[in-house]
């Protein structure tokens, strides 16, 4: 069941994510859209429903370059400053050989195994039990791990989480997810902000006075249908985010049972993971950990649950899970 044999699913699950990853033009299009309809709405409150949403269809023929332009802006700004914006909103900090020389051990000699360039190894000093993977290329990716995480795991299981991570920049999912993570926080930012602004300063859907008898309700109905378009580009985009996630991780965990043959590793793992993974960490990054139990409203989930992953292996790489007494937390480090 190892990831890197699946070439077949890992190139069907990059291009369906690459697919999905080329909606986002058009989401900013419709994003540029809303916002010329709720500007219209605000400035010209003369205008019927029609004649203001033709108005701001001609508006958006003028500005939709310069949103573009913005986007390529912001893109650019976050390849450049993702690893430290990371570092800064995680506590995440770099860790040399002297400071941590068995966990560059296993990290190393995994790479060796595999002739894969070795990442930067980080630690976040937190008691939650989590790992991800970050960068954009072999020369500036990351493995994150939680304090907690190695205190409580034992020598298998750290490699086997490392694996797992490991596997996903060898997949390119880590790539992929922080491009998808750059390009939703533009929707997101915009959003808050609009929303935030529009009903922190009190405007009125239909409050502006009108020269036209009839028309004066023209400019709230452009507003609400502002408001609409900008949160159903905020969702589609939160959908498509989402939507990259579960399926990776499934391969990340059979990549790392390829990595070091070891699949019951990889379920206690997992197991003593399960329940103590929260972090305090934005959404964005906490997708890109080896577990997240947070959802999006209830609805969307960005990992599969932990007892699908677990039966996946048992299934599929003849791993078996241990016992409820072997699996506690309390069993230490390096064991």
């Amino acid at each position: 069941m190892g990831s890197y044999g699946l070439a077949t699913h890992i190139w069907n699950n990059n291009l369906k994510s690459i697919l999905l990853l080329a909606g986002f033009p058009i989401l900013l299009l419709l994003l540029n859209y809303g916002l010329n309809v709720g500007f219209v709405g605000l400035m010209r409150d003369d205008l019927t429903p029609g004649e203001g949403l033709s108005l701001a269809f001609q508006y958006m023929q003028q500005s939709w370059p310069f949103a573009f332009i913005g986007a390529a802006i912001w893109f650019l700004i976050a390849w450049v400053s993702y690893q430290s914006l990371i570092n800064l909103s995680t506590g995440a900090r770099g860790v040399t050989r002297d400071e941590e020389p068995e966990l560059y051990n296993l990290l190393e000699n995994l790479c060796i195994s595999r002739g894969i360039t070795t990442p930067r190894l980080s630690i976040i000093d937190s008691p939650a039990m989590n790992a991800f993977a970050s960068g954009l290329s072999d020369r500036n990716y990351s493995i994150t791990l939680t304090r907690g995480l190695v205190d409580a795991l034992d020598h298998d299981e750290i490699e086997a989480v490392m694996g797992h991570e490991l596997t996903h920049i060898r997949n390119r999912d880590v790539r992929l997810l922080m491009v998808a993570v750059i390009f939703v926080g533009i929707f997101s930012f915009i959003g808050e902000l609009v929303f935030r602004n529009m009903f922190g300063t009190g405007v009125r859907v239909g409050g502006h006075s009108s020269s036209r008898k009839g028309d004066s309700r023209g400019g709230g109905v452009l507003i609400l249908v502002a408001i609409a378009l900008i949160a159903l580009a905020y969702l589609l985009a939160m959908v498509i985010r989402f939507s990259l996630s579960q399926k990776r991780e499934y391969l990340a965990d059979a990549g790392s049972v390829e990595l070091t043959k070891k699949p019951d590793a990889m379920i206690s793992a997992l197991q003593k993971i399960s329940g103590h993974s929260t972090i305090d960490a934005p959404d964005e990054v906490r997708q890109m950990m080896i577990e997240n139990s947070a959802r999006f409203a209830g609805v969307f989930a960005t990992h599969p649950p932990v007892e699908k992953r677990i039966a996946a292996l048992e299934t599929y790489a003849a791993g078996r899970a241990p016992s409820p007494a072997h699996s506690q937390v309390a069993s230490g480090p390096w064991d």
